[in-house]
């Protein structure tokens, strides 16, 4: 009985989060329709007792499950998530107390689903030790996928910046500014490093100083390849060196940086590939031809 409701649970999960997959797109045009229809409009501020459910609820929750998450974790702030959240490019989508939230919600889970399978397949003491080992799990997991996803954003950037820096270069030695030429590049291209320039430039445009603003990029995105551009830019900008020739440069560096990146990948290839082989491969070989011998042998003696 306990199996069938675990079951059944876990499928009504995955229908929901199917079903807000799939309906992601519809949503975010309605929300933006929604935007449009009401920009202008003055809401007035409630009077107490009719704040919405999310204000009066969901907020509260929120904060105080953000509270706890904090209280277990003391070296991790609200800044701290926020420049990792900034960094894995889910900024727009989750907030910091959010994703606190979330941790202490999947943690609260964890322990409930644990303590009840453990007791009900082995009994208390079970149940104690799976609750702690799926509230801790739970807890961590964010973190990990936060982490990964913010890793694997910093290689796109990788891949997409000599690209990136060649449109950059050619728009400059056609007489665009540097700010220009970062505009064109916004319409031109897509992707994570396009996101992080494109907030660059909106950076610059409502005041920051334009060092300051690559700045952030560098600091957001931890490569070495962008670090070194954007500590060239700021060079030739204060030195009023071309910026042409420059980006020119750094494009060629990035992409032989990558090349060297991918032989490398490609050198350690064959040492990851050993233990698959060795754990799977190998003893299938020896059974197929090893097998028939072992039979005979056995029928012999």
């Amino acid at each position: 009985m306990l199996v069938l409701v675990l079951g059944a649970s876990v499928l009504a999960v995955s229908a929901f989060f199917a079903a807000e997959a799939a309906t992601l797109p519809a949503r975010q045009r309605a929300r933006s329709i929604r935007r449009a229809a009401t920009y202008g409009k003055v809401r007035l501020a409630t009077r107490p007792g009719q704040e919405r459910f999310t204000q009066r609820v969901v907020g509260p929750a929120v904060t105080r499950l953000a509270g706890v998450a904090l209280r277990l974790t003391p070296r991790a702030t609200v800044e701290s998530i926020s420049a990792k959240l900034l960094a894995a490019g889910l900024q727009r989508s989750l907030s910091a107390r959010a994703f606190l939230a979330g941790k202490s919600s999947l943690a609260a889970g964890g322990i409930l689903g644990g303590l009840t399978v453990g007791t009900g397949v082995a009994g208390a003491g079970a149940g104690l030790f799976m609750a702690g080992v799926g509230g801790v799990f739970l807890f961590l997991l964010p973190d990990f996928v936060l982490s990964s996803r913010a890793r694997s954003r910093r290689e796109r950037v990788r891949a997409e910046l000599p690209d990136a820096l060649d449109l950059l270069a050619v728009s400059v030695e056609a007489g665009l500014g540097f700010d220009g030429a970062i505009a064109k590049l916004t319409d031109h291209m897509e992707g994570a490093l396009v996101d992080e320039l494109t907030l660059a430039l909106n950076q610059m445009r409502i005041g920051e100083s334009r060092a300051d603003a690559l700045r952030g990029v560098s600091e957001r995105v931890d490569a070495p390849e962008l670090t070194a551009f954007v500590r060239a830019i700021i060079q030739a900008d204060q030195l009023g060196m071309s910026l042409g020739r420059i980006l020119r440069v750094q494009a060629s560096d990035s992409r032989l940086r990558r090349q060297a990146a991918a032989e490398e990948r490609a050198m350690k290839a064959p040492i990851k590939m050993l233990f698959p082989t060795v754990l799977f491969i190998f003893p299938a070989m020896f059974l197929v031809i090893l097998g028939p011998a072992f039979l005979h042998l056995i029928e012999l003696f």
